[in-house]
């Protein structure tokens, strides 16, 4: 998104912060706090019936009123909401006639609610086209319902003229909310709290979830129960709700293994007694799983049988995840060549082949169903672009991530190729990820700042819904550019710290502890960086000649300028108010944002906090590096290593260095390339890669934690055409480097990082005053991803007259 967008979208939600936005009169509204809830009696289907309870309950918690019930038309009631599935008339003796249906309403699923008035009073109208239709119609109104926290005054009812048909565009639309120790969150829930959110996903129009009931075989320290009871109390929650239930069941051994076999046969067939409902079986193909096709496919008919001597309509669904080109087309060839009743369709899941194409091979009696990434930053599926180094080291892998235009915008462009999602998700971390897909694969033309301005009505109610939108909308800005100049930063805070004040009642608001957190969060990170980054320039002036003493006094008093960074700072408070929102986080949801305290399942699992204090400048690296330096022989080589380690980035006069996957410090980093699309256009170039290593503390430099695989070029203008120069670079393996569509062979070879490979640069590049490096792809298909070649620092230097080498 261009800058001054993402400004006047930062600027909209500031000045927001001062005026609350226009309401609804309260004579616009029909107050629901006295309507009287009309129900045709059983029987009725799962959902229909979960749909009354869900209305009371949830007007209850937001009003404050508990509306009564009834199966007989009411008289005398001022308002009646009338909830019905699936009939022509009104069966209630005494009811006014049912509005005009129109065609949205009427489709699988769908609803109409509307508002009538006559003699008898006002008539709320929530109509389904079956019973799932009068659930999703409850969600509509309750996300159309005005209402204050903590008050029983002001805005507290729908609108008077409200008149909606819809229908969702895609059939399946689901999340994965497995009871596994993996997961960040879910392993701390009982049924109610399983049930409580399962029923909040409703509300936004979603039909599925789906558990694991066996991978990751590890017991949390937050369970409530066994796995085996909660993978059959979530299949109760979903019967209750009328919704799918979907388990996700990788076959991660030796299909070949005929004793295994047939034991997980008979543990999968066990549950399948167990279980009140099942409606699919997804098994990947890899991810985990290394098993060929021609074992997988006679799994998946075995398995079907089992699953449909207990459940006779449920299916089974495969992802193409692992398979290589030849077994894919086996696969299809199976599949296609004849009706499969028990097969429902394939998954297309990280390292899957592309949406449009498995759409086109695969047969239409079958669905496909998209499996995206809403969970996950960094070393992930869908990753944040360009992230500031300074976020990776401290949010990590699975931080608060609400990314609203990123994934709507993702929705739009392959959706449609779809039959629907069912996301992969490992916590409540990704909630606001969530509702973008769950509303838009609803209604597509949905923006995002309307979705959320429903989901912020919905759970924070009516007075603040536009701004906490516009605030959820400013965190992803948060995270666009460099966050060191990003002084949007700190006016998102502001103006949650503005919304917090207003709305006390919210305080335990395990949605609103999240936005507040993460506000409060990149602010501090960011204050933090400015700091640190100040303090490591000191200290690396520390030990530049000449300096009084000996290259031991020098380190001393680098160290201690280092060590600053211990010290109170200024914005110490936020980290306090940090440190408390995580504590309410798990007390409210669940959410373990720290290993010592929280017991989260790894450090990569969501445990922020674990980071609060991780250098954001290069201090650990200096700090082992000045034990080696007082290791060497001489005070020369003392002297001359300490100057190297204080200009290790500075590349000399009328040179250029870049950090090569940090946003801020690459400027040489050409980012997007020109397709061969007709007519071309831009594509998104190579994204950053982050190292994991140590549990996240990693000791080394920060610039040997980001890297490219290969940037696209590195462009240099301003090139003095009578001087000589050489490419530094710094990174893990091989190079092969063009330079102006040269091919070049180093002048010092390295495959080691820290130990910079030298190339010289052709004259006649020089002479073009423009100087292009790019880099040749290397297969390095043989080796797991973490062993390939990546580049993480470049200098252009200018060699000095007379220089001989590097």
């Amino acid at each position: 998104m261009p800058r001054f967008v993402r400004v006047v979208i930062v600027c909209l939600f500031l000045a927001a912060g001062a005026t609350a936005p226009a309401r609804a009169a309260v004579d616009d509204l029909v107050d629901l706090s006295r309507a009287t809830v009309v129900v045709r009696r059983d029987p009725r289907p799962p959902a229909e019936r979960a749909a009354a309870d869900v209305l009371v309950e949830e007007v209850e918690r937001r009003l404050g009123a508990r509306l009564p019930v009834a199966t007989d038309w009411p008289t005398g009631a001022p308002v009646t909401i009338a909830l019905l599935s699936g009939t022509a008339a009104a069966p209630w003796a005494g009811a006014p006639a049912l509005p005009e249906r129109r065609d949205a309403g009427r489709a699988a699923e769908g609803f109409q609610v509307s508002v009538t008035r006559d003699a008898r009073g006002t008539t709320v109208w929530v109509l389904g086209a079956d019973g799932r239709g009068v659930l999703f119609g409850v969600g509509e109104l309750l996300r159309a319902l005005r209402w204050v926290p903590g008050a029983t005054a002001g805005p507290r009812g729908i609108p008077a003229t409200m008149d909606v048909a819809s229908a969702p565009a895609y059939p399946i639309r689901g999340h994965q909310l497995g009871y596994r120790h993996h997961s960040n969150t879910y392993d701390a829930w009982d049924e109610a709290r399983y049930d409580r959110y399962v029923r909040e996903l409703a509300l936004l129009g979603v039909n599925s979830i789906e558990n694991i009931p066996f991978q990751d075989t590890r017991v949390s320290p937050h369970f409530p129960l066994p796995r085996d009871e909660m993978n059959v109390a979530i299949s109760r929650v979903c019967a209750r709700y009328g919704m799918d239930y979907w388990i996700w069941a990788p076959a991660d051994f030796d299909l070949n293994d005929a004793a295994l076999r047939a034991r997980t046969l008979d543990s999968l067939e066990t549950l399948f007694v167990k279980l009140p409902r099942i409606d699919h079986v997804f098994v990947p193909g890899g991810d985990p799983g290394h098993n060929r096709a021609e074992l997988v496919l006679p799994w998946l008919k075995d398995l079907a049988e089992r699953l449909r001597r207990h459940h006779p309509r449920s299916q089974v669904w495969l992802s193409l995840q692992w398979f290589d080109a030849p077994q894919i087309a086996w696969i299809y060839d199976q599949i296609n060549k004849e009706p499969l009743p028990w097969f429902g369709g394939l998954v297309a899941g990280p390292s899957s082949p592309p949406l449009a194409e498995t759409r086109a091979r695969l047969h239409q009696r079958y669905r496909l169903r998209d499996y995206p990434d809403v969970t996950h930053v960094v070393r992930a599926q869908y990753v944040v672009p360009d992230w500031d180094p300074a976020y990776n080291f401290t949010l990590g892998r699975e931080p608060i991530n609400p990314r609203p235009v990123f994934y709507a915008s993702l929705h739009d462009r392959i959706a449609s190729h779809t039959d629907g999602f069912i996301s992969y998700s490992d916590g409540v971390n990704d909630d606001v990820n969530k509702a973008i897909w769950s509303r838009k694969a609803w209604s597509p033309s949905a923006t995002p700042r309307e979705i959320l301005i429903e989901y912020a009505r919905l759970f924070f109610g009516e007075p603040v819904a536009e701004r906490a939108a516009d605030g959820l909308l400013a965190l992803e800005k948060n995270w666009e550019g460099p966050l060191a100049t990003n002084g949007a930063v700190d006016g998102t805070l502001s103006s949650w710290q503005r919304l917090e004040a207003e709305v006390p009642a919210l305080e335990g608001n395990w949605r609103w502890q999240q936005a507040l957190f993460r506000a409060y969060y990149d602010a501090y990170t960011r204050h933090r960086l400015l700091r640190e980054s100040a303090i490591e320039q000191r200290a690396n002036a520390a030990l530049l000649p000449p300096y009084a003493g000996t290259a031991a006094d020098a380190v001393a008093r680098a160290t201690a300028i280092l060590a600053e960074a211990d010290t109170t700072g200024s914005h110490d408070a936020w980290r306090a108010r940090i440190v408390a929102l995580g504590a309410a986080l798990f007390s409210s949801i669940g959410m373990q944002m720290d290993t010592p305290n929280y017991k989260a399942s790894g450090t990569e699992r969501g445990a922020v906090l674990d980071f609060l204090h991780y250098p954001l400048n290069n201090r650990w690296w200096l700090e082992d590096e000045f034990t080696k330096v007082l290791a060497l022989p001489s005070e020369t080589e003392r002297r001359s290593r300490l100057e190297l380690l204080a200009r290790w980035e500075d590349p000399g006069p009328g040179g250029f260095y870049d950090d090569l996957g940090h946003v801020g410090k690459s400027p040489h980093v050409r980012k997007a390339r020109i397709s061969q699309a007709n007519p071309p256009e831009l594509e998104d170039g190579p994204t950053p890669h982050f190292t994991w290593e140590q549990e996240g503390r990693s000791r080394k430099r920060l610039a040997w934690q980001v890297s490219l695989r290969w940037p696209i070029a590195l462009v240099y203008e301003q090139i003095d055409p009578s001087a000589r120069y050489m490419v530094r670079l710094n990174g893990n393996g091989d190079v092969r480097l063009r330079i102006n569509g040269v091919p070049v062979q180093p002048a010092v070879p390295s495959t080691t990082l820290g130990e910079p490979k030298l190339f010289d640069v052709p004259l006649d590049a020089i002479r073009s005053r423009r100087i292009v490096v790019t880099f040749d792809d290397i297969d390095e298909s043989d080796r797991n991803w973490r062993q390939h070649s990546r580049v993480h620092e470049a200098w252009l230097i200018k060699v000095p007259p007379g220089r001989v080498g590097g």
